[in-house]
């Protein structure tokens, strides 16, 4: 196994011939307002050539369980034992990670998760979107986007993908991957896009571009959970295992697998605390009031 360092070109490194090697490079990014930053890339190449899978971690730097799981899956996978290529960002905001800021980066106050497809002359977040836009997902067969609770948000864990019904290929087989993750919870998300509208989201992003992408929700509350961090790492063993990239043990959908197909969100125009006993998980149902009569 070869590991080596690079400041260079994304494209050159990764179209580099050699296999059985891990590179490590930094895409730098600086916008015209003397902001700087950089997206830190692995590029694994296995012993034999097959798919790409990319693997994004850390667009929001306070969700910690999926940047802990993604360097711990850095460290551990094997490139003699790999089949095809691993991409990994391990931090993408790593402005909000440094500084423990929620969902934004706080350089340019905007999320990175709603900028794409970027702007290569817009500010830094912006910049970091298009650089992912232009020179990550095009080189990807599967897009995998690893997202936890932020600072404030308490979740129960599970793994989505968008229903593309255009492209129904890309969309069976990020079924197929969710469904076989080891989550309890598969969420599918309709996909209305047009082709000239910004997809916002990351693996959003990918799906318009016409890549197998899903996305993973495991951690809360800006805290690292050990059983997150595994959750998540079973979960990718399980995709490459699936894919014929790693050998490993392949599971199969849970038998009380729950799906999940339509989402409901719930706005307040109120300010203030938000007071409640109830808890990621628990179920709530709409009271029906009955006035008698007079």
């Amino acid at each position: 196994m070869t590991i080596s360092l690079a400041q260079g070109n994304f494209k050159q490194v990764f179209n580099e011939k050699t296999r059985g090697t891990t590179t490590n490079i930094k895409i730098d990014v600086t916008d015209d307002l003397g902001n700087e930053g950089y997206l830190p890339v692995s590029i694994v190449k296995g012993k034999t050539d097959g798919p790409v899978f990319t693997i994004v971690a850390g667009v929001h730097g306070f969700e910690y369980p999926p940047i802990v799981a993604t360097q711990e899956l850095m460290q551990e996978i094997d490139v003699d034992k790999l089949a095809g290529t691993l991409i990994f960002i391990p931090i993408a905001n790593r402005a909000s990670f440094y500084t423990r800021t929620p969902f934004m980066n706080p350089q340019d106050k905007t999320n990175l998760n709603g900028a794409f497809p970027g702007d290569a002359s817009g500010s830094i977040t912006q910049r970091m979107t298009y650089s992912i836009t232009e020179k990550i997902i095009p080189v990807s067969d599967v897009f995998l986007d690893i997202h936890g609770g932020d600072a404030c948000e308490d979740l129960i864990p599970f793994i989505c993908y968008y229903n593309n019904e255009q492209k129904q290929e890309q969309t069976r087989k990020a079924k197929e991957l969710s469904e076989n993750s080891g989550f309890e919870y598969v969420v599918s998300y309709p996909y209305t896009l047009k082709d000239e509208d910004p997809a916002k989201y990351v693996f959003k992003q990918a799906v318009q571009d016409g890549k197998t992408a899903l996305s993973i929700e495991a951690g809360k509350l800006g805290n690292v959970q050990e059983e997150s961090v595994q959750l998540i790492k079973t979960g990718v063993y399980s995709m490459l295992a699936q894919m014929n990239m790693y050998d490993g043990p392949k599971t199969t959908p849970k038998p009380d697998l729950i799906k999940l197909n339509h989402q409901t969100y719930i706005r307040s125009n109120e300010k203030g605390i938000f007071y409640s006993p109830l808890k990621a998980g628990d179920s709530v149902k709409k009271r029906r009031y009955c006035w008698p009569y007079h």
